[in-house]
Parts: C-alpha cells; structure tokens; sequence
C-alpha cells in the first residue's frame, strides 16, 4: 500500500485504514480536500484511477488487488463480496463516498442481448445462473453498496464497464495477442461487422472520478461501455498494429461458429467442467453479437466522453503488452 501526490507525497490521516482491502477497484472520496483511496489499486482499472488522480493533484492512498485463488464461489465471494462490505465499513466509519466499480455482467446473459433495445442501468435484473460466480459476486457487492446508500449509511455510487482493455491487462489482451503473434489468424464471426463491448481503462477510470464527484450520482449505477464504433474486424487491424505484424482476419458463417460452440458445450458437459457452458456462451456473443450496452446515463448526467479513442488505445495495449509480456 502507499500513498501519492503528484510532485510529491503528503500524508492524508483522515483517510480510512487500507489493510485487508482486496480485488475490485473502489475509490473512498474524502471531504473537499481531494483525498482519496483507491482499493485494487495495482490492477487495471485501479491502476489507471491512480495516474488519473495523480496527473490530477489529488492525493491518493492505495491497497494492492487481490485476485480470486480459485474459480468457485467460495473464492469470488471472499474477495469480492467481502472485500466490498470492508470498504462499506470504512466509508460508514470515515463519511467518505464510496465509488464501485461493478461490471455488466450483473444484467446475466437474459439482460444483456434484449430484443427491445439496448441494456440500460434501469432494467429489472434477472435471476442470475448459479455457476455464473463472478456475475453474483459483481452483483452481491453493488447490493451491499447500494443498499448502505439506500438506508442512509453512506454515500456510493457505481459504475458498470463491459470488457476492459488497457495497459497492464492480465486477460483480454494478452489472450489475443498470443493468437496474433502465433497463428496470425482471427475467425470473422459473420464477416466481424459487429461492434465489440469493449472499453479503454483509462475511460473507466474518467467516468469513475466523474460518478464520485457529481452529487447527481449519488445511489445510481453507470454503464461505462462504448467508446465508438469499433468492430471486430477493425479490432484487429488495429491490435495487429500495435503488435508489429500482420493477422488475416477469416470470415466465418454464424453458423459454422455456432456449430462448434455446440460442440465445445457438449464436451464441457462431458467433462464436468464447471461454468465452461456459461463461459463458451458470453464468448460467442461477444464475438458475433452488437455491443448491447448504452452510456447514455454517464454522457448525460456526468457529462462523460471517452478520453482515449480506440485508434489510440487498442495499439497501445497491444504495444505494451509486446513489450511487458
């Protein structure tokens, strides 16, 4: 854990104790002087927060982020779940606003892809599947959030992104890019026309600073999912640039795609492998479907814009990546 200030460090004693904070990234906002602590600190989202703040003079205390050791339910719920009711406590205890970042998977697959238009934060959500352990423990936490708010307890607010992408990604990045560098081939779900759910770091980080300033935000969640248009094809022009090659995207009917999904699940049923059914479903939706979220709500009330394009941004994931791995 640590404490920074641009230009220098400064002691910020009316924060709340860090020790024991772990995963999601959260920021407790204390009174008018610019203090804040950002929990998950040195993951990606957290990170970001942390250079957001620091370029921006705010003096920041950190709490390193702790990932889940296993993939069960157990895991989630001890990271996520309680490591959220920690940060509840501390925001009760100091009266500092509590910023949440949550996740779209709370809407489940039901909620996501709806025929009556795009997702937005005002749907009623559906009961999610039971091995859907990071989806319940997103939404577990946004419960024990807003319901401190709601009874008066503390001020919070939420956001929720779709995929983050960015420097210092641990997953999605870097699980295309060793396909890009290796095959040098990316399946085209029906010709990768469909834009992807996919949303810079940095922009997150924005827009969560924006929700734990605005008083307008208090007890509401933001989608923070759309940074224009980009879809898949163009997704991997622009990451095989970054990375200094070249990947042939390869068209593929929907239906030859679904034909192996198919087949992916039955195998996964076979096996036991718990939650693959679930996992295997979101990946072909994300890859062949519209992105379904709206930003709307940030835009108008927070006055959010993306603060990193993609033609910026993607390359330059990418890039580091090359460069870190």
């Amino acid at each position: 854990m640590g404490r920074r200030r641009a230009g220098g460090t400064r002691r910020s004693p009316s924060l709340p104790d860090v020790s024991g904070f772990t995963s999601s990234s959260r920021a407790l906002v204390q009174g008018s002087g610019r203090r804040v602590l950002v929990t998950g600190a040195t993951g990606l989202v957290g990170s970001h927060l942390v250079e957001w703040l620091g370029r921006s003079g705010w003096y920041v205390r950190t709490a390193a982020a702790i990932t889940p050791s296993r993939s069960d339910w157990e895991s989630y719920r001890s990271t996520n779940v309680e490591g959220t009711r920690m940060a509840v406590d501390a925001a009760r205890t100091s009266g500092a606003r509590l910023m949440h970042v949550s996740s779209v998977a709370v809407y489940g697959p039901k909620g996501r892809f709806r025929p009556e238009g795009p997702t937005v934060e005002s749907i009623p959500l559906e009961p999610l599947p039971e091995r859907a352990y990071y989806a319940r423990s997103k939404r577990e936490s946004e419960q024990l959030v807003m319901g401190a708010h709601e009874r008066g307890e503390i001020w919070a607010t939420v956001v929720r992104p779709d995929v983050i992408y960015g420097r210092r990604d641990r997953q999605f990045v870097p699980r295309f890019a060793k396909i890009f560098s290796t095959i040098h081939v990316m399946p085209l779900p029906g010709g990768g026309h469909n834009t992807l759910a996919i949303i810079h770091a940095a922009n997150v980080a924005d827009c969560a600073i924006r929700a734990a300033t605005a008083d307008v935000a208090g007890g509401k969640a933001y989608n923070v999912t759309n940074e224009g248009d980009v879809t898949l094809g163009r997704f991997v022009r622009l990451a095989a640039a970054g990375l200094g090659t070249r990947v042939l995207g390869l068209p593929v009917p929907l239906f030859v795609m679904e034909r192996g999904l198919s087949t992916t699940k039955r195998i996964a049923r076979w096996l036991h492998l718990p939650g693959a059914a679930v996992l295997q479903h979101a990946s072909l939706g994300f890859l062949a479907r519209d992105n379904p979220f709206s930003s709307e709500l940030a835009q108008r009330e927070l006055g959010w814009m993306p603060v990193v394009a993609p033609t910026t941004g993607i390359p330059d994931a990418f890039r580091w990546w090359k460069t870190n791995r």
